[in-house]
C-alpha cells in the first residue's frame, strides 16, 4: 500500500526548461509542415482545377469535332441516299419500259407464226419457199432473239434494283445510327458541372469489346458511300445499256417488219401478175375451145352432108349395073361415078381424120382449160392467204419506241 501511494518523481528545472523548448520547437516544426502542406495543397488545387478545366474544355472541343464529323458523314450519307433513291426510281421506270417492250413483242411474234402457219395452206406449186417465207422466218428469229435479250436485261435490271435497295437499306441504317450518335453527343455537349441530372456511373470508363476504332468508324461509312457510288454508277450504265437495247431492238424489229411487208407486197403483185396472165391464157383457150367446137360441128356437118352425094353416086352405080347386055358399058359416066364415090369416100375419110384430130385437140384444150382454172384457183387461194389473211393481220403490227 505504501508503494502505491508513493509520490511521482520530480523533474529538475533544467529538464523542465528543455521540455518547454522541445515543445516549442515541435510546435514550430508542425506549424511549418502544416503551412507547407497548405501551400502544396493550394498549388495542387490550382493545378488540378486548371487541368480539369483544360481537360473538360478539350473534351468539349472533341465532342464538337465529333459532332461535326458525324454531321459531315450524315450529310454525305444523306446525299448518297437521295441519289440512290432517285436512281432506283428512275431505274424502275426503265424496268417498266422493258416490261412494256417485252410484252409488245409477243403479238408480232404470234402474227409472224400465224402467217407462217397460214402460208402452209398454199397448195400445189404455190407452196414455195419464197422470199416472204424467208423473211417471216427471219422475223420470227429476230423477235425471239429480242424477247430473249429483253428477258435477260429485265433480270439484270431486277438484280440492280435489289442491289440499289440493299445499298439504300445500309445507308438508312448508317444514317439512323449517326442520328442516334449525334443526339447522344448533343446531349453530352449540353452537360455542364451544374446540370441537375449528372451522376456517377459505375463502369463508365470500361471499354467494352464492341467499341470500334475511329479508323474503322470512318471506313464503315466510307464503304457505304463507295458502295452507293458503285451501285449508282452501275445503275447509270445499265440505264444507258437499256436505252441502247430498246432503241436497237425497236429498229431491228421495225426494219424486219418492213422487209416482210415489202416481200408480201412484191409477192402479191407477182402472184396477181401470174394470175392475170393465166386468166388471159384461159380466155384464149376458151375462145380456142369455142372455135374448135364450131370447127368440129362444121366437120361433122360436112361428113353428114356427104352422105347424100355418096348415096346418089352409089345408087346410080347400082342402077347402071342393071343395064342389059351390051349396054353394060364401062363408059365415062361409069368411070366418073366410080371416081366420084372414091373421091367422096376419100374426102369423108379425110374429114373424119380431121374430126378425130379436132376432137383430140378439143380434149387437150379442155384439159388445158381445167389446168388453167385449177392454177388460177391456186393463185386465188394464195392471194387470199397472203393479201387477206396475212397482210390484213399484219396491219395491227406497230413497233413502238419505249
Amino acid at each position: 500500500m505504501a508503494r502505491v501511494l508513493q509520490a511521482p518523481p520530480k523533474f529538475l528545472p533544467a529538464e523542465w526548461d528543455i521540455a518547454n523548448k522541445m515543445q516549442c520547437a515541435s510546435s514550430e516544426s508542425q506549424k511549418s509542415r502544416s503551412e507547407r502542406t497548405i501551400a502544396e495543397s493550394q498549388r495542387l488545387l490550382d493545378e488540378i482545377e486548371k487541368t480539369t478545366q483544360k481537360t473538360q474544355s478539350d473534351v468539349n472541343k472533341k465532342i464538337e469535332q465529333r459532332q461535326e464529323e458525324i454531321k459531315f458523314w450524315r450529310q454525305e450519307l444523306d446525299n448518297k441516299l437521295e441519289q440512290i433513291v432517285h436512281e432506283t426510281e428512275v431505274l424502275l421506270t426503265f424496268k417498266t419500259r422493258l416490261e412494256k417492250s417485252l410484252e409488245s413483242c409477243k403479238e408480232p411474234l404470234v402474227i409472224a407464226q400465224k402467217c407462217l402457219l397460214n402460208r402452209q395452206r398454199r397448195a400445189g406449186i404455190d407452196l414455195v419457199h419464197d422470199e416472204v417465207e424467208q423473211e417471216l422466218v427471219k422475223e420470227a428469229e429476230v423477235l425471239q432473239g429480242v424477247i430473249a435479250l429483253l428477258g435477260r436485261t429485265l433480270e439484270q435490271t431486277n438484280e440492280q434494283i435489289r442491289l440499289n435497295r440493299s445499298t439504300k437499306y445500309n445507308l438508312e441504317m448508317d444514317l439512323k445510327d449517326k442520328f442516334t450518335a449525334l443526339m447522344i453527343d448533343d446531349y453530352c455537349a449540353s452537360l455542364t458541372n451544374n446540370t441537375p441530372d449528372i451522376r456517377y456511373a459505375d463502369n463508365a470508363v470500361k471499354i467494352e469489346g464492341n467499341f470500334v476504332s475511329p479508323e474503322d468508324w470512318i471506313d464503315f461509312s466510307n464503304i457505304n458511300v463507295e458502295k452507293a457510288d458503285k451501285q449508282r454508277n452501275n445503275s447509270l450504265a445499265l440505264r444507258a445499256l437499256i436505252d441502247g437495247i430498246l432503241s436497237q431492238t425497236a429498229n431491228d424489229m421495225r426494219k424486219q417488219c418492213e422487209m416482210v411487208n415489202v416481200a408480201f407486197r412484191n409477192r402479191v403483185m407477182e402472184v396477181k401478175d401470174a394470175k392475170h396472165k393465166l386468166e388471159t391464157l384461159l380466155a384464149m383457150v376458151m375462145n380456142e375451145t369455142a372455135s374448135q367446137e364450131k370447127n368440129i360441128a362444121a366437120l361433122r356437118k360436112a361428113i353428114a352432108d356427104k352422105e347424100g352425094p355418096v348415096k346418089v353416086a352409089q345408087t346410080r352405080l347400082e342402077a347402071r349395073n342393071h343395064r342389059p347386055n351390051v349396054e353394060l358399058c364401062y363408059d365415062t359416066v361409069q368411070y366418073r361415078l366410080i371416081s366420084e364415090v372414091q373421091e367422096i369416100t376419100k374426102n369423108v375419110q379425110r374429114l373424119k381424120d380431121t374430126l378425130a384430130q379436132a376432137e383430140t385437140e378439143l380434149k387437150g384444150l379442155r384439159r388445158q382449160q381445167l389446168s388453167l382454172e385449177e392454177e388460177i384457183q391456186l393463185k386465188e387461194n394464195t392471194l387470199y392467204i397472203d393479201e387477206v389473211l396475212c397482210m390484213q393481220m399484219r396491219e395491227s403490227v406497230y413497233i413502238n419506241n419505249f
